[in-house]
């Protein structure tokens, strides 16, 4: 394998790295986490863990990476002392890499397929189970998301995954303050937003407590070697806390934003707060089917959905390929094309599951 690439500039890194931890957590999760879970008071909870537990392992991560200078396959064995065999959580990282995208690309699918029929118009006769129980749509956007994510990964670090996330993530905040906007002019704005921001310590016991959690290291990608990979390709002269303190601000901005856009829409239309995963493929589509404009308002939702999921779909693939590429020594576009494939078949296993292979892909009550 060549010289380690490097990327071009502060601004990547710190959308990069944003990008990797933005995603469904953000837009999808967070929000159905706060209305089953008090609105305000588990925001509260999720900003304390953030800082008190995501900070010090994102910094931990990033260090990690830059010091090794390798990805997570190899980091922990070229930093661990003789005799100690660390390197073996290496082998768990490329594992649960692996084990992710077989579902993210899934619902990044998913949210391809909702973003073209808004529109194209076609957002009158179509619902979320409908959607899961046909296997032609969730192979084919499947098939989408794994293409045009490789694709990208098969430029080189600079011109291919670097520029697109900056532009991406740089559209995805103009888009959500658009909507975010846009959803403040709702009727039902200051109830929907008083339950969001308002917090309610009565609601506050152990339950939700973990799934703050829970939340916030789901939300920020700690734990499986996702921001390691991005600290491997920086310098020395980089602040590991300050770019951690960056990312962090983007993805709770991001996160929060997201909860501004649909809560005055649920207290607007009498809508449940609590709904799920079915807060953003039921609910919301019903929202945009009853506004002026909705199929417009509904296309620009879904279409900052898409970037934001994408840009964690490219920052975990970049994580999987640079470690097959350590571990087999191809060229960036001949482990693309490999890792796609791959991964392509292993997420027919999600795809499929709702129709052909007949079984619950995710959790009772997530999907």
């Amino acid at each position: 394998m060549e010289n380690r690439e490097r990327l071009g500039s502060r601004l990547g890194f710190i959308m990069l790295s944003a990008g990797c931890a933005i995603g469904c957590g953000n837009v999808w999760k967070f929000p159905w986490m706060c209305g089953r879970n008090g609105g305000g008071s588990f925001m509260l909870l999720y900003i304390l863990c953030l800082l008190v537990l995501g900070l010090p392992v994102m910094v931990m991560e990033f260090s990690v990476g830059r010091a090794a200078q390798a990805s997570p396959i190899y980091m922990y064995q070229r930093l661990e002392k003789p005799g100690h065999k660390w390197g073996l959580f290496g082998v768990f990282s490329l594992i649960g890499n692996i084990a992710l995208m077989a579902f993210y690309t899934v619902v990044t699918g998913w949210i391809f397929y909702y973003f073209v029929k808004f529109l194209t118009g076609s957002n009158a006769d179509f619902g979320f189970a409908q959607m899961i129980a046909d296997p032609k749509v969730n192979v084919t956007y499947l098939f989408i998301t794994v293409l045009v994510a490789f694709l990208i990964l098969s430029c080189n670090l600079q011109g291919g995954l670097e520029q697109v996330t900056k532009g991406m993530m740089i559209a995805l905040l103009v888009l959500m303050l658009v909507l975010a906007v846009h959803s403040l002019t709702f009727a039902g704005a200051a109830e929907g937003l008083r339950f969001y921001l308002v917090p309610d310590f009565s609601a506050i016991d152990g339950s939700v407590v973990v799934a703050a959690m829970n939340q916030a290291f789901f939300s920020l990608s700690v734990g499986m070697g996702g921001m390691a990979i991005f600290g491997s390709y920086i310098g020395k002269d980089h602040s590991l806390v300050g770019e951690s303190l960056h990312v962090i601000f983007l993805d709770t901005f991001v996160a929060v934003l997201a909860g501004i856009i649909i809560f005055p829409a649920c207290f607007t239309y009498d809508l449940e707060v609590t709904a799920g995963p079915s807060l953003l493929f039921d609910t919301m589509a019903s929202v945009f089917t009853h506004i002026p404009g909705g199929r417009w308002w509904g296309a620009l939702f879904f279409l900052f959905m898409v970037f934001a999921a994408l840009s964690t779909v490219l920052g975990v693939c970049e994580n999987i390929l640079a470690m097959i590429r350590e571990l087999t020594g191809w060229s960036r576009p001949k482990g693309c094309a490999i890792c796609g494939v791959g991964i392509f078949a292993l997420a027919l296993t999600t795809a499929l599951g709702y129709s052909v292979l007949h079984f619950q892909p995710f959790a009772p009550g997530t999907a």
